[in-house]
């Protein structure tokens, strides 16, 4: 057995810390789901806090939170396909474009929903993701603002998702820059410059965001409060939120390595042999109950800072306990600290069990 436990008061109060961060400073903010990967239980959690907006990659978990409270407002934070226009309406209160041809779409299945639907123009600022060029944006601002049944929210954009790109203060304000010019252009309030999630927080507890930028998507700060230019904790609040337990059902002493014809393994790596290796040494091994289906090894790390990941295989992972002081027992659960990474391959795996304490 393995299973993933989320500690809820620990994300209540990640989530307390972050609420008042953002009041103090008047900026409205979402928690980004996509981690949760469309788990009832968990979800459940997230509103329970209180929280009245909630974005997400996934429309079959807008659906999930629409059907939880209605009354949450859903953003949808990728660029909407053409084959899911009805479901994006239906759904996702607020979607990212950066496509006139799809915001064009919106507006007429809106308009057949009988709905007002919100769009977010995302703008390109150097990670090369989703975005609208910078030359381009009044152009394209001119050309679906006045379609029925859109309102655009704000305008965005998307740092350290692709190319590592970091949110300076620098981009931020040439952020807030085009905001001034649409509403110089056109006469018209941009009421949100998103352009905040977990990598610019250090920039605003710095005193170093642009005004202008009022509205931050939110989600590995919230459940790993880190700091994604240190890869520090950031002060006062919880980065285990989430840990792994893992049930060891087998202890022995065994050969450090293999012996045979060596191949590619499972994973498809191959493993070698230093000539200067004493074939003779053997370590204390155990194996745990789950493997590459549910995790990649990398981004764990063992509680017990005595234990060593040797590697996984499809279902099982081994681990090195020869150092460590407590005497394990098959039965006995290890557990992991976890990165995003981790977590999010954690919570796509229907062979992991999700609990709340």
């Amino acid at each position: 057995m393995a299973f993933l436990k989320l500690y809820r008061q620990k994300l209540k109060e990640n989530y307390t810390f972050l609420d008042t961060l953002f009041k103090e400073r008047n900026i409205e903010w979402g928690v980004v789901t996509k981690l949760l990967c469309g788990n009832t239980i968990y979800l459940k959690e997230i509103i329970e806090l209180g929280v009245t907006e909630m974005h997400d990659s996934r429309i079959s978990n807008l659906k999930k939170i629409k059907k939880l409270n209605p009354n949450i407002k859903t953003v949808y934070i990728k660029p909407p396909s053409k084959r899911n226009i009805s479901k994006i309406v239906q759904y996702a209160d607020v979607s990212f474009n950066t496509e006139i041809y799809t915001i064009q779409m919106l507006s007429e299945e809106a308009k057949l929903q009988n709905k007002t639907h919100g769009i977010i123009i995302m703008i390109e600022m150097g990670d090369l993701r989703e975005g609208v060029l910078g030359e381009e944006l009044l152009n394209f601002y001119e050309q679906v603002f006045s379609l029925p049944n859109i309102e655009i929210r704000g305008i965005g954009t998307n740092l350290n998702c692709l190319s590592g790109v970091m949110p300076t203060q620098d981009k931020l304000i040439q952020l807030s820059l085009y905001k001034q010019l649409i509403e110089a252009k056109f006469n018209v309030k941009i009421p949100w410059v998103s352009g905040g999630t977990s990598v610019a927080i250090p920039l605003m507890l710095k005193n170093a965001r642009p005004l202008a930028v009022n509205h931050f998507r939110i989600g590995e700060a919230l459940f790993f409060a880190k700091d994604l230019f240190t890869g520090e904790t950031i002060e006062g609040m919880h980065n285990d939120v989430f840990k792994l337990y893992a049930e060891i059902i087998e202890i022995t002493e065994k050969p450090n390595n293999p012996t045979g014809e060596l191949g590619e393994n499972v994973a498809g790596h191959t493993y070698e042999i230093d000539k200067n290796t004493d074939l003779s040494e053997t370590s204390l091994r155990a194996i745990l109950d789950f493997g590459l289906l549910d995790m990649q090894p990398q981004y764990l790390t063992p509680t017990d800072n005595s234990i060593t990941i040797i590697d996984s295989s499809s279902d099982m992972t081994v681990i090195d306990i020869s150092n460590s002081e407590k005497k394990y027992q098959v039965g006995d659960l290890v557990s992991f600290d976890l990165q995003y990474m981790g977590a999010l391959y954690l919570l796509n795996s229907d062979y992991i069990e999700k609990r709340v304490e």
